[in-house]
């Protein structure tokens, strides 16, 4: 490869889509598409650059869950502010302003619905469910931090 194909190569920055569940001021959950964007290029233990989006340094909980064919959980926050990274089958998350997003291994989501305020049918946060005939396994970053009320921040 020419060096000004290599810095051709080099000069597109990436963006990484993501769906985030958040609490606006009325206590309201809500999905919004959102993107990982500040992308830096740089090496990791290597001398090939590569594209790296750091996120804020803090302490985090790496939990592992299998949601088992056909569940369906109640309606509820997320535990933390967490990444959630579908590693296979498929689920759904709908939240209180009636949108349902499905998701499948690669699809990241943010988890950051803390504080909602339940609706007229006790509704608060969020429902999520398994849509496939196979497990869905999950892997969730815990980010011990507090939650903000805004869409698309993401960090």
């Amino acid at each position: 490869m020419s060096s000004d194909q290599n810095n051709a190569k080099h000069s597109d920055k990436p963006t990484v889509p993501y769906w985030h569940i958040w609490t606006d001021a009325d206590g309201i959950s809500h999905q919004t598409r959102c993107a990982l964007h500040d992308f830096e290029l740089g090496s990791i233990g290597s001398a090939a650059p590569q594209w790296n989006d750091k996120q804020k340094r803090g302490e985090a909980t790496v939990v592992f869950t299998v949601l088992p064919v056909g569940w369906i959980g109640d309606w509820h926050e997320n535990p933390a502010p967490q990444w959630i990274l579908p590693l296979s089958g498929r689920w759904f998350v709908e939240s209180m302003d009636g949108t349902r997003v499905e998701m499948g291994a690669g699809e990241l989501s943010r988890g950051e619905d803390q504080h909602c305020i339940a609706d007229k049918h006790g509704n608060k946060g969020h429902r999520s469910g398994t849509v496939s005939d196979v497990p869905c396994v999950l892997m969730c970053v815990q980010c011990h931090v507090p939650p903000v009320r805004l869409a698309c921040h993401n960090k």
